[in-house]
């Protein structure tokens, strides 16, 4: 009887243990559980910047050639500025996107445009019927026309009569080259000097390696305006054009935000205000 009784003592003992020890280990358990939940990141949403309508406000890259006073410059904080930049951040303002710029060759912008590495061109891009079959051009916003440009003290060149054997510096892809092109085509000129900037252009006028320069007549002139003394143009403007922004064939969205926003600028005042500014840029 008395080894019965030490047996179920014994056995008491080590239920009560056994017992115990899964209480504790259930107990580890739910702290450890109970630690990661408090220890999980939570996870946090964005707020995204959202348009007058309630949408998100979707961000293009604005591809520019940011060496074309005053349209497009890079300022000494090495910010990109100017008057096409002034015009499209109001664009867009007006019609509830963002804009991003990136700065590439002028010659690179319609292949950038069209492998998608850039949604807009903002460059005072000459609106031509070469360049509409390979981009779609939003409304004009400003008209310019090609000017013929000489150094300062220059008597013997006074029109394209005057161009005969003569060198000629232009920027690279430019309406300015296309009109080279033509007039060598016809005898006119002996040599084309094409450049990726047109301040290289206009650089190469000044040390004379360069008879005449043929480029953008609102361009030379904030140049002329910025340096009286150095070159002047000569003659009528060669021929009338129109600059638009461009953006890929087809992207009849982001067209038509740009038209709506273009004349709603220019309803309320706004385009003429920027148009004021123009002389500015030639500061930076």
């Amino acid at each position: 009887m008395k080894k019965m009784l030490k047996i179920m003592a014994m056995l008491f003992v080590i239920a009560t243990v056994v017992f115990a020890a899964g209480c504790a280990e259930q107990g580890e358990e739910e702290a450890a559980e109970g630690t990661a939940e408090e220890s999980a990141p939570v996870e946090e949403t964005a707020s995204a910047e959202v348009n007058a309508s309630g949408e998100d406000m979707p961000t293009y890259i604005v591809g520019t050639e940011a060496q074309f006073p005053p349209f497009e410059i890079v300022d000494s904080r090495g910010k990109v500025v100017g008057f096409d930049v002034d015009l499209l951040n109001a664009i867009a303002e007006d019609q509830g996107f963002k804009v991003q710029y990136l700065d590439q060759d002028f010659a690179g912008l319609i292949p950038a445009l069209q492998t998608g590495n850039i949604d807009i061109i903002a460059s005072g891009m000459t609106i031509t019927e070469e360049r509409e079959q390979e981009v779609d051009f939003s409304e004009p916003y400003i008209t310019a026309g090609l000017a013929l440009a000489v150094p300062i003290n220059n008597e013997e060149i006074q029109s394209v009569d005057d161009l005969q054997g003569k060198t000629v510096a232009v920027q690279t892809g430019s309406t300015g080259f296309m009109k080279a092109e033509e007039l060598k085509e016809a005898g006119g000129i002996a040599e084309i000097k094409d450049f990726p900037h047109v301040n290289e252009a206009i650089e190469e006028l000044k040390i004379g390696g360069a008879d005449v320069m043929i480029n953008d007549l609102p361009v030379t002139e904030a140049f002329i305006a910025a340096q009286p003394d150095v070159i002047k143009i000569v003659g009528e403007p060669l021929n009338s054009e129109s600059y638009g922004f461009a953006v890929r064939t087809g992207n009849t969205e982001l067209l038509q935000k740009i038209n709506t926003g273009l004349e709603n600028v220019k309803a309320s005042g706004q385009y003429d205000e920027l148009l004021t500014n123009l002389p500015k840029y030639m500061e930076e």
